[in-house]
């Protein structure tokens, strides 16, 4: 059998429409920079890196726990990751798609990746926070940060088959997606690992691995991620998590957002899960410098302060319950979306 390699443009592949070859993505790539808005920018250069005579794409992290930076993967690295999740998702050459994201990150990229590879039929539309408000046109596998969907709840009819990833999905946004009949997964993985490694139905409780992937525990009971196809080292991170088997992890939260108040460990993203119903604005919860407890836990909330009803907090453990509580105007983001926790709770510090 042929090793598929990224110089391969899949038969059934459309581009808005249109079957274009390796030569006419060239072409078509240099009128996107020209022409084209600033997203359809980024995926001309993607589309121009992609096809030049290098063996690599240089990828921009996220930045979500520190500065971001720029990592070369390789290209072959690239498609092993699109033919992984073509045999997870079970995606047909000839199914739409729709590409949502931004071809800056690595997440737009893949779209564009997965579709010449495994053929599918991809249209583009501008990366905004409702991208299937004005479409008429039903697709059969698209990409979302949790923004995306909480905005698209009325338009996910559209979809049938729907990936969450970029951020965690909060309590109120899996409630709201139950009696949707999309087929719906959330995904774990980051840009070193090339997008996801696992994915979930948002109703099941354990992550499952795609092919080519192991995974296991380091001593700080932290995810460690062998992934041979997509990444030359293996991958430690701080994500600490429960092993249900070799195929299947449960995620607890990041190990650098665990509050260490008077000697209790806290978990913020499992105490965030039980307010998520009560909270309509963004909030997280953190730790920040005490003198008798260490740290003590806050809750941030974004947007302007108001009285917080009291009984909220019912839910929570005795040691879950906040010390203090913060409004701030705007949260700080990455470029990708995700809350600087860290960077905000210092400047309140």
């Amino acid at each position: 059998m042929r090793k598929v390699t990224y110089k391969n443009i899949h038969n059934f592949f459309r581009f808005n429409g249109v079957h274009f070859n390796s030569s006419q993505l060239q072409v078509a790539a240099y009128y996107l920079i020209k022409e084209g808005e600033a997203y359809e920018k980024a995926i001309g250069q993607f589309l121009l890196d992609w096809f030049d005579d290098n063996w690599y794409i240089d990828l921009q992290t996220s930045g979500t726990t520190g500065i971001p930076k720029i990592i070369r993967k390789s290209k072959q690295a690239l498609v092993n990751s699109a033919l992984a999740t073509g045999d997870f998702f079970e995606l047909k050459p000839g199914y739409t798609a729709l590409c949502c994201l931004p071809a800056q990150f690595i997440a737009g990229k893949m779209m564009l990746v997965r579709s010449f590879i495994l053929g599918l039929q991809l249209d583009i539309v501008a990366p905004n926070s409702n991208p299937l408000e004005n479409l008429d046109k039903k697709y059969d596998f698209v990409a979302m940060v949790p923004l995306q969907v909480e905005n698209s709840l009325n338009e996910l009819h559209k979809v049938r088959k729907l990936i969450i990833g970029g951020a965690k999905m909060n309590a109120s946004l899996e409630k709201n997606l139950e009696d949707v009949t999309t087929e719906i997964y959330e995904t774990y993985g980051m840009t070193e690992t090339i997008t996801h490694i696992a994915a979930k139905k948002i109703d099941e409780r354990a992550f499952s691995i795609l092919p080519n992937v192991t995974i296991s525990q380091d001593e700080k009971e932290c995810l460690v991620i062998d992934a041979p196809l997509v990444s030359d080292e293996r991958l430690f991170t701080n994500d600490l998590v429960e092993l249900i088997n070799d195929n299947q992890f449960v995620l607890l939260g990041r190990i650098d957002n665990v509050v260490n108040s008077g000697g209790v460990k806290l978990f913020p993203e499992k105490i965030e899960a039980k307010l998520a119903n009560a909270i309509s604005a963004r909030f997280f919860v953190g730790g920040i410098p005490d003198q008798v407890l260490g740290e003590k836990l806050v809750l941030v909330i974004e947007g302007t302060k108001y009285q917080l009803d009291k009984s909220i907090f019912d839910i929570l453990d005795k040691f879950e319950k906040t010390k203090q509580v913060f409004f701030v105007p705007k949260f700080e983001t990455t470029e990708s979306g995700k809350i600087k926790r860290k960077a905000i709770l210092k400047n309140l510090e």
